[in-house]
């Protein structure tokens, strides 16, 4: 995993619980790193399910719960350090479109090591789209929180059906992103 995603979860952390608890948590961690994350490195996603585990521990708020809410702060911190990759975008749905055939791509020109997650996009006749997302680590949690962090960041009503596929090496995951229709009732 990118130190990206480890810099941004530690930054997360403070801003929303206090540099104490990061401190907490990294001192109850057994890191490779000592919790000293560069940008560009690749660490053992691991270290990030130990961090996240040892927040659960403190704060009482659930694994799932922690990973998707940091999945919706990464989406945000990417509108921001990504831009370029989301402005251009009319909506949630047109950027999923880009996802693995754009986004993905140009990931990997950076980071030639990068270990990333596939989405495979299926437009549905009623407008919905169903996301497949499979990966070799079991983080379906904070791709549902990236997903909710992008509806937030588009501003559209959506909702995400989620059901968890058998696969004994990570996750595969099923979302289906369906617009909720506006009611006027002026």
């Amino acid at each position: 995993m990118k130190g990206i995603v480890f810099r941004e979860f530690i930054a997360m952390v403070e801003t929303q619980f206090s540099l104490e608890m990061v401190d907490a948590i990294i001192t109850e961690s057994t890191l490779q790193t000592d919790g000293a994350y560069t940008s560009v490195g690749t660490y053992p996603y691991e270290e990030m399910l130990e961090l996240v585990s040892h927040l659960s521990t403190r704060t009482a708020i659930p694994v799932p719960d922690l990973l998707r809410a940091f999945g919706r702060h990464l989406f945000q911190r990417f509108s921001v350090i990504h831009a370029s990759y989301i402005v251009n975008q009319s909506s949630a749905l047109a950027l999923l479109r880009m996802l693995d055939g754009h986004i993905h791509v140009e990931v990997r020109k950076l980071y030639s090591d990068a270990e990333l997650p596939s989405f495979n996009c299926e437009e549905q006749a009623d407008g919905s789209m169903v996301l497949i997302y499979r990966s070799k680590r079991a983080l379906a949690d904070f791709a549902q929180g990236l997903l909710e962090g992008c509806i937030a960041y588009f501003n559209e009503p959506m909702q995400i059906a989620r059901q968890d596929l058998p696969d004994h090496t990570g996750s595969h995951t099923r979302f289906t992103l369906t617009k909720i229709a506006h009611v006027n009732l002026a």
